[in-house]
Formats: structure tokens, sequence, C-alpha cells
């Protein structure tokens, strides 16, 4: 009976792998195959003009790209467009959470207006942005000309004064829903005895924010926030479809400087240096990441 049941659980286990096999595949073939190939890229000397001399240049391609006066405007923006974005979706995505705790008429109609614009494709959105924000036939420029507030139109994406604030603004935009959903999933698992034995100790509605939501829901927003800022820094797709990094290079971010070299210069292992700085910026910020949160989960903070 013993032997019967270890050989059960052995077809068990064995069946469990052959069904995540194909999963295992997948991950490897999809994602840790490029990763290592792209690795090695970034010490080669590896272009489509230059097929029939690739070698290993070792740092050579880090050097380059470290001294490349872009490269550090795109770092800087990075770190810009990270700070702004988060900082401003996670402020009004939680406003927003909180006009949408309590229910009202219409609710689930103008909660899938408000989330709508998450299911769609970052770079589809900024095309239609683009088109939005053109200085001659752009619709902002029209209602801002009809409103008397502009006497003629403004090139946004053209003029470097405001195409980082437009991709930005735009990047906001897109990103409230997510922080609207989750924190308003965080502040619906409130008990509302909470509320209701803070009101009857005198606890006004300031203090029950900072005393009871704010405590409530610090996991979440935590997790989010954190995970929020390792999309943004990946996310060149809102970016490449307005300004394609432009005008000069100053809304490039690290990620659309990578993609500008692999589609401008054809240079395969330039961009895979960047995309290595990439992954390594990520993995420490990773490692920060679970720091943190296990810290959180141990009291320490």
């Amino acid at each position: 009976m013993p032997s019967s049941s270890k050989q059960v659980g052995l077809k068990l286990k064995r069946f469990i792998f052959c069904m995540l096999l194909p999963t295992f595949a997948i991950i490897l073939v999809l994602t840790y195959y490029p990763t290592i190939e792209g690795t090695i890229l970034a010490f080669k000397d590896y272009s489509v003009f230059n097929f029939q001399n690739i070698h290993f240049v070792g740092f050579d391609n880090f050097k380059t790209i470290f001294e490349d006066p872009e490269f550090a405007i795109a770092a800087w923006n990075t770190i810009w467009w990270i700070a702004f974005s988060v900082t401003l979706q996670l402020l009004l995505g939680f406003a927003l959470a909180l006009l949408m705790r309590k229910p009202f008429k219409g609710r689930g109609l103008y909660a899938g207006i408000v989330f709508y614009p998450w299911a769609l494709s970052g770079f589809a959105i900024g095309i239609l942005w683009s088109w939005l924000l053109n200085g001659q036939f752009g619709l902002i420029n029209d209602i801002l000309i009809k409103m008397h507030i502009l006497n003629h139109g403004i090139n946004f994406l053209a003029n470097p004064k405001y195409a980082f604030i437009s991709v930005i603004a735009v990047n906001v935009w897109y990103g409230i829903p997510f922080f609207a959903i989750m924190i308003l999933a965080a502040l619906q698992s409130i008990p509302d005895s909470l509320y209701e034995s803070a009101e009857i100790d005198g606890a006004g509605s300031i203090m029950k924010f900072f005393h009871i939501t704010i405590p409530y829901i610090k996991p979440t927003l935590v997790s989010t926030v954190l995970l929020r800022i390792i999309w943004v820094m990946n996310f060149p797709d809102i970016i490449y479809g307005m300004t394609r990094g432009g005008p000069a290079g100053t809304t490039n971010i690290l990620a659309t400087y990578m993609i500008n070299i692999v589609y401008f210069e054809s240079d395969y292992s330039k961009a895979s240096a960047v995309g290595l700085v990439i992954i390594s910026a990520l993995t420490l910020y990773t490692l920060f990441y679970l720091r943190l949160t296990s810290s959180y989960e141990m009291g320490e903070l």
C-alpha cells in the first residue's frame, strides 16, 4: 500500500512537470535566452553594416554610451520621467479612488469610462495624443484658441520647452486608472466599523484619513508604487508614439534612447549595452524593493 501511494505520487509529479514543461520552455526561449544573448552582444562589435567582422570588444560599447551626451540626457530624463509620473499618478489616482469609494448612481458606467484608457496600448495612446497636441490641427490648440487662452497654436511636441512636460502629462493621465483601481480595492477592504468607532471618539475626516485610511492601505501603496516605478522606467511606448525621443533628444529616456540606436544607427551591440544598463538598474531596484517589503513585513517600517 505505501509503495502504491509512492507510485501514484511520483506519477502525479511527473504529470505536473509535463504540464508545466511547455510554460518553462516558452519562458526560457522568450525571456532568458534573449537576455543572455543580449548580455553577450553588449560586449561585441555587432551592427548590420559589419556582419563579416563580429568580434568581442570588451567594455568599449559601455565607454561609448557613457561618453555620449545624449545618454546623460536620457538618464536624467528617466529619473524625472519616473519621479513626476509616479508621484502625480499616485496623488490623482488616490483622489479618484476616494471619490469612487462610496456608491453613487451610474458608478459602474463612470468607472468603466475612467478605467478604459488603461486597457489601451500605450503606443496607440501616444499616437492619439500626438494628433491632439499637433500645433496646426490639434484639438487641444483649437479649444485653447476658442477659449481665448491662446492667440495662436503651440506645437507642444516640437518645442523643447513643452515636449517633455507634454509626454509626462500624457503618461500621468494614462497611469491614473492603475493607481485608482489598486487603491480603490484596498479602500473597500477597510471595515466601516473602524470609521464608526473613530467618529464616536470625536475624530474628524483628516484624522481618520491619516490614522485609519493610510495605515490600513499602506502595504498596497508601497507595493503599487514600487512596481509602478519599474514599469514606468521600462515604458517607452507613449514617448515613442508621441515624439520618438525628440525634439533633439529632449524627451529621450533610456528605453527610447536604446530603440533609437537600433532604428537609426543599426548598432545592436551598443543598444544591448544600454539595455544591460537598464537591466542592472532594475535589478538593483528590485533588490531594494525586496528589502523594503521584507522589512515592512518584519515590522521594521
